[in-house]
């Protein structure tokens, strides 16, 4: 078996004591964006499985909106990335 040669670690674990590898980050082709989606690439970005700029680009993300998730976690937990709970989020 073969490994490809990847920058960074291959797996991190977070602080709940999972572990998380670059198979459980979404496709690079995504484009429907659901919450749990968002949450992994936060997740990945903040316990440095890859880096913010690697992430912008493999999901063609601007900065303004990366933040804004990151923000949105860091404020109201991962429930604050559905769309439905936005505008209560927004209003606080």
């Amino acid at each position: 078996m073969y490994l490809n040669k990847v920058k960074g670690p291959r797996a991190v674990t977070l602080p709940d004591g999972t572990v998380m590898t670059r198979a459980d980050l979404p496709d690079p082709k995504t484009r429907r964006w659901v919450a749990s989606r968002k949450a992994a690439v936060v997740r990945a970005v903040t316990a440095g499985l890859i880096e913010e700029d690697e992430a912008l680009e493999l999901y063609g993300l601007s900065a303004e909106e990366f933040e804004a998730w990151r923000s949105a976690v860091a404020e109201h937990g991962e429930a604050a990335l559905k769309a439905t709970m936005v505008q209560r989020y927004r209003q606080l």
